[in-house]
């Protein structure tokens, strides 16, 4: 077990970096508002598949390398519960995404019904 100031320090650390990495996101949508917007590039489901599929494989590699970095690289624990970390998140995006795309098709069939029937109705 490491010791509980070690465990601070990593979770301060952590902390510090993830609310930093939200503050520097928030900082670009706010220079980003007062622009026009860009013209339109790919749209619809295209698009929505693309940045959804860049956004899931960014993210299981940002979380494998915080997941070998702090088990192995701190506790040093590697082996067979690095694989079970790799599969089981694997698993978890593979389940994820398609129920992500899933609703995301069910949100836009609601919203395109709603507008379609506002249109009939003159509003």
């Amino acid at each position: 077990m490491l010791p509980v100031p070690l465990n601070i320090g990593i979770m301060l650390i952590g902390y510090l970096l993830v609310m930093g990495y939200l503050a520097l996101g928030l900082r670009t949508l706010r220079r980003q508002a007062g622009r026009p917007a860009p013209a339109a590039g790919r749209r619809g489901w295209p698009a929505l598949i693309s940045r959804v599929a860049g956004t899931a494989a960014g993210g299981y590699v940002l979380l494998m390398a915080v997941v070998v970095g702090y088990y192995h690289g701190v506790v040093r624990l590697g082996g067979r519960f690095l694989a079970s970390a790799f599969t089981g998140t694997a698993t978890l995006v593979g389940i994820t995404i398609p129920v992500f795309l899933a609703v995301s098709w069910l949100v836009e069939r609601r919203r395109r019904g709603r507008n379609s029937g506002a249109a009939e109705h003159g509003d």
